[in-house]
């Protein structure tokens, strides 16, 4: 199983109770939730990927679980972890998905690859 998929389903309900443009791919070895075309979270086998507003990063890293997401060998800011255990209860699932939208609101697009 490459995601935890009760996780996904927990999050797709979390999701859906306030969004409508919502659109899962699979990406970093698990499947990612795109809100209005901008990646949101991410759920892995282990845990998930919140993307949150890159000014929150220092009080986002010293909560419990929590580590910095680095794909790519380097820390992204605005980006992180949170470890599976931590989102046990359905109230804690929903802080992280919650911390996600609010930013998702305000968050810029990707850049669209050029056609070749």
């Amino acid at each position: 199983m490459p995601y935890d998929e009760t996780l996904a389903d927990r999050t797709r309900s979390i999701i859906a109770r306030t969004e409508s443009d919502v659109e899962e791919k699979r990406m970093f070895g698990g499947i990612c939730f795109m809100v209005n075309g901008k990646m949101c979270v991410g759920v892995k086998s282990d845990r998930m990927m919140v993307r949150f507003d890159p000014a929150l990063t220092d009080e986002i890293m010293e909560k419990n679980g929590v580590g910095p997401m680095d794909f790519t060998k380097r820390t992204l800011k605005g980006f992180a972890f949170v470890e599976i255990e931590v989102l046990a209860t359905d109230k804690e699932l929903e802080y992280w998905v919650a911390l996600a939208l609010d930013f998702n609101k305000r968050a810029k697009p990707a850049r669209k690859k050029r056609s070749q």
